[in-house]
């Protein structure tokens, strides 16, 4: 089995690709310079896919697997920068939503005769489980503003605006866009202080072809720095990113990690 593996940043990327090889799957790993941190087969100039698919198709791949993190602000960056293929991708879409864009990408590429199987057989034993991650428990007021907060930002995740909301004291601190996971939880603590609570959800119906939910050390410093005291994820929805790291630094810093 061949399979082209299109690298965001982050570590998704590189946990699929090491799972992969170790089941004998052949990676052929497509790149962004300056935004892909796993180490590419070749690089891809953003918004040049024409140039990936006669590469695909030389190389006799035909299945794609997106991993990884590619900000939404950079397609408006990079307008000038779309080929042919990509123009045609971006008329064709009925809004310019992440999900609508990698939808219409998809059906683009599977008119072409490319499929995108489903990468959780390779990912499942990140997925975040129901209840504690660490030894940590939320407070009983943290637990409530994370209850109270969990139907919120699902409903906000299926919009398509974004997966992480910031809440403290049931009010609605801040909402992930365009800014990405990091900043939104920056904003929060700017905003209201110590005690905010991150939630990190899937959308309703998710597909996890699409831009699927992580968290990892480097959101656990996040909290750290604006004083926040938990993060709760949907279970069996989000992937957990270096877990034993997440679970030192989740302990070191007080923060409790909890599924729902």
């Amino acid at each position: 089995m061949k399979v082209c593996l299109i690298a965001g940043s982050g570590e998704l990327p590189k946990v699929f690709y090491k799972e992969a090889i170790k089941r004998g799957v052949e990676v052929f790993v497509a790149g962004v310079k300056g935004i892909t941190d796993i180490r590419a087969d070749e690089y891809f100039p953003l918004g040049k896919i024409g140039r990936l698919i006669n590469t695909l198709e030389k190389l006799g791949i035909k299945d794609i697997v997106m991993l990884g993190k590619f900000e939404h602000s950079l397609l408006f960056s990079h307008l000038l920068m779309l080929d042919e293929v990509a123009l045609r991708i971006l008329q064709k879409a009925k809004d310019k939503k992440p999900q609508t864009l990698i939808r219409t990408l998809m059906d683009e590429l599977q008119s072409m005769g490319f499929d995108f199987p489903d990468p959780r057989p390779f990912l499942e034993e990140l997925l975040a489980p129901k209840g504690k991650v660490s030894l940590i428990e939320p407070s009983e007021e943290a637990m409530e503003d994370g209850l109270w907060g969990f139907p919120i930002a699902k409903d906000i995740a299926t919009l398509d605006i974004g997966q992480t909301i910031v809440v403290k004291n049931k009010a609605v601190v801040s909402v992930e866009a365009m800014e990405g996971t990091q900043r939104t939880i920056e904003r929060a603590g700017e905003i209201a202080g110590r005690g905010c609570r991150v939630i990190k959800v899937a959308r309703k119906n998710q597909d996890f072809r699409i831009d699927v939910p992580t968290v990892g050390p480097k959101t656990l410093e996040i909290i750290r720095k604006i004083k926040g005291d938990a993060l709760f994820l949907e279970a069996g929805k989000v992937y957990l990113l270096e877990r034993e790291k997440l679970i030192r630094f989740a302990e070191r810093y007080g923060i409790a990690v909890y599924g729902l």
